[in-house]
């Protein structure tokens, strides 16, 4: 086998050449990704955001990462009733998050986002697919949207593990319930709370004890129930906010003891 110096050298000169041969086709390629809470608003900053991650799907490897940022966006344009299937939803300023990729061929991108990062206890992930072509930008009109289903329900009272004290009959059940987009729920409102259903689910030391409606308690977004604690021991609770006009729904759970 033939191992002189200059071979050795000319084959490495021809690795590096097409190396930078590599690197030069490389053109860079806007992104843009949006994340619409279902039936509402864009995820922004006043929600903590929304973590975006993209992957090159066939090799695995991560190509870049960040947080959705800016406001909920245009109201009149987003719940548009008449606005056809090209109608742009987004506005200047409204939340999202933008990256440029140096791509150097076209590539299968999977976009994963999770969030509210806000309102964890109500985050959810949703992932979309699609190729994107070197120097073919992913970011006019709406960009890369995705859709972020459920609520944010979060329960306000009782606080989890807390032990009451004293004789103790009922318990006020209050939850602060918005969309992900943290847009208002109110009756006859736009987000109408007399169009969902918000109730909690209430066990006690393990055994159901049954379904208890929540009313809007007077304040944007705040609702509440008596449950009735009749005996001694660990209770568990699950609201959740339900639109059965399209299935969205949200829960938060809390937990509290009568002695």
């Amino acid at each position: 086998m033939n191992t002189t110096p200059g071979r050795w050298c000319h084959g490495l000169f021809a690795c590096c050449v097409a190396l930078v041969a590599c690197v030069a086709h490389a053109e860079p390629t806007e992104v843009t990704v949006r994340v619409l809470s279902r039936d509402a608003k864009f995820v922004g900053s006043s929600m903590g955001g929304v973590q975006v991650t993209l992957t090159d799907v066939l090799s695995g490897a991560q190509l870049a990462s960040g947080v959705t940022r800016g406001s909920t966006g245009d109201t009149r344009r987003i719940m548009h009733t008449d606005g056809g299937r090209r109608a742009v939803l987004a506005n200047e300023g409204a939340a999202g998050w933008t990256v440029t990729l140096d791509l150097a061929q076209p590539t299968l991108i999977e976009v994963a986002a999770f969030g509210p990062l806000g309102q964890m206890q109500a985050a959810q992930r949703v992932t979309a697919r699609q190729w994107v072509v070197p120097g073919r930008h992913l970011s006019a009109g709406n960009g890369w949207l995705l859709e972020l289903p459920g609520f944010a329900v979060d329960v306000l009272a009782p606080p989890a593990h807390v032990k009451l004290e004293g004789a103790i009959t009922e318990v006020e059940v209050r939850a602060n319930v918005t969309l992900m987009c943290g847009c208002p729920v109110e009756p006859d409102g736009l987000w109408d709370a007399n169009a969902y259903e918000v109730a909690a689910l209430v066990s006690h030391e393990g055994e159901p004890l049954g379904r208890y409606p929540l009313h809007y308690a007077g304040s944007t977004s705040q609702f509440a129930v008596s449950v009735p604690t009749t005996e001694p021991g660990l209770y568990e609770v699950v609201v959740y906010a339900h639109d059965p006009a399209n299935g969205n729904t949200g829960l938060d759970r809390t937990t509290f003891f009568v002695p």
